[in-house]
């Protein structure tokens, strides 16, 4: 939501003080629609004419990031290191047969059903059970750096794929001056065409011409191109939890302590969402 009061913030000090400064909105306000329609009209096209459906539909929801932040919390990253610790003890401990009923069928699992907020996360259970069932088909004759990498290259092939919405909002950002220059040409055009008018009416002719500038490097430089960045910045924090499974997964292959294993996906975690280090612990314990 604190997009949305952004927004509202860069509308009101824009136009507020435009007013407040003597200028005449209205003017502004009469040619806002036609200017919107060409410079709005012209960047859809651009970008259908550079995408597909899929692109449009990932664009329709970086959107939707965008106004509601990263998808985990802090607490979230906690039962991702329980979740993914208690799978590996129990594949290290029980063994294969005891663990691939709930990597096979998360949805049915006992110890998936304590942590719901990752069943509709296709994601993240993926990578984690995808990851353990590769252990389970090999017999756990896996080195850890041959698993790190697999891991390693799903989470990149996530990451990429998750980033071109950001890529498509920050070519039309790049585009809009442009396409504002675009409009305002046209409304001097149509100024030259009308040049036996009075100088009043002219006068009002150019100014309704050069709005359309003046919107295409607001809409770029106050509006998409922010947005680019905010998506960036919630794809990259959501894309923490990963590391997380991967910390807790390679860290028990290589043979080390729980303690140190827990340790090591902790510190993972950006320190906004980062547990301390007794929170983790005293969960962990809570969860056996």
């Amino acid at each position: 939501m604190i997009s949305v009061l952004g927004l509202i913030v860069l509308i009101v000090m824009v136009f507020g003080g435009f007013a407040l400064t003597g200028g005449n909105l209205g003017v502004v306000l009469h040619a806002l629609p036609h200017e919107m329609l060409i410079i709005g009209g012209a960047a859809a096209g651009a970008t259908l004419v550079a995408t597909d459906i899929k692109g449009i539909k990932a664009m329709g929801g970086g959107f939707a990031a965008i106004v509601k932040g990263p998808r985990y919390k802090k607490a979230d990253y906690s039962a991702a290191i329980f979740l993914t610790a208690r799978l590996m003890k129990m594949f290290r401990n029980d063994g294969a047969v005891a663990v691939e009923p709930h990597i096979e069928d998360p949805k049915s699992s006992s110890i998936f059903a304590e942590y719901p907020q990752f069943l509709n996360d296709p994601v993240f259970l993926h990578l984690l059970t995808d990851s353990i069932r590769l252990l389970v088909v090999s017999t756990g004759n896996l080195p850890a750096q041959a698993v790190e990498d697999v891991i390693d290259t799903a989470i990149d092939t996530h990451h990429t794929a998750a980033m071109r919405p950001v890529e498509r909002l920050t070519t039309m950002s790049d585009a809009l001056p442009a396409l504002g220059i675009v409009a305002a040409v046209l409304g001097v055009i149509k100024t030259m065409a009308s040049i036996d008018k009075p100088p009043a009416i002219l006068g009002g002719m150019i100014g309704s011409a050069l709005v359309g500038t003046f919107l295409g490097v607001l809409l770029s430089y106050g509006i998409v191109g922010p947005a680019a960045a905010r998506l960036k910045a919630v794809i990259d924090a959501d894309s923490e939890i990963y590391l997380v499974v991967r910390r807790v997964i390679i860290a028990s292959l290589r043979g080390q302590p729980q303690p140190l294993v827990i340790e090591a996906a902790r510190t993972a975690i950006g320190p906004d969402n980062q547990p301390t280090f007794s929170e983790v612990f005293d969960g962990l314990r809570a969860a056996k």
